[in-house]
């Protein structure tokens, strides 16, 4: 008996056996199966949200924080060269097993960045650690047919309390500009009244000498 396959946008038929010299791969639709003589697997392109922990990670100074980032990632259905990339590793296995590979994946090179900047860095720019991660993650996921569509520090942490001293040094830091700049604002205005002050004094001035030589005059 023969028939079709077919499956949703969410995944890809990928066909072998006879007639096929290398399997032929559907994302989203259908295809002609012999029974028997040929074999349909489906591999899921599901976009998967990972939790990524890197725990007591040393930093580029030697301070161990622990380090929470979320990445979303999928196996990418519309390049048939990636598609093809990710049925060599992941085809026959499910979703978590290949969750797991790509979580630890992103994991490895979410801790080797964290070893090559300080705390500082990362703690005060997430934007560029983010960044750094999602860029060297793809390069090396994407051989695997995996799109890294998302990445994001969730949490930043430590046990040596460097963080919160980070946290004080900058409270204290933005005071320290507020009085700064309050007492600049302070100056200034003093400084505005001052000239403003002795625009008057000049003004009167003039006016009382003025007035003095119209009287001498009328004399």
């Amino acid at each position: 008996m023969v028939g079709f396959a077919a499956c949703g946008p969410n995944e890809a038929l990928v066909v072998s056996g006879c007639c096929h010299a290398h399997p032929l791969m559907v994302p989203g639709g259908r295809v002609f199966v012999w029974p028997i003589i040929q074999r349909v697997q489906r591999i899921s392109l599901n976009t998967m949200t990972l939790t990524i922990e890197s725990p007591k990670v040393y930093t580029q100074q030697g301070v161990p924080i622990s380090v929470t980032g979320i990445a979303q990632v999928k196996i990418q259905g519309q390049n048939m060269e990636m598609l093809k990339a990710a049925c060599e590793q992941f085809l026959g296995k499910n979703d978590e097993e290949i969750m797991h590979i790509a979580r630890e994946t992103l994991e490895g090179h979410q801790r080797a960045i964290m070893g090559t900047m300080s705390v500082e860095e990362i703690y005060k720019d997430r934007k560029k650690f983010s960044k750094q991660v999602f860029e060297v993650a793809s390069s090396d996921l994407v051989n695997m047919g995996i799109t890294v569509v998302s990445y994001t520090i969730k949490d930043i942490s430590d046990e040596e309390g460097y963080l919160r001293a980070l946290g004080i040094a900058r409270t204290a830091e933005v005071k320290r500009d507020a009085r700064i700049g309050e007492a600049e604002a302070q100056r200034d205005s003093q400084i505005k009244e001052a000239l403003a002050e002795e625009e008057r004094n000049r003004t009167s001035r003039y006016l009382n000498d003025n007035g003095d030589c119209q009287g001498d005059s009328g004399l």
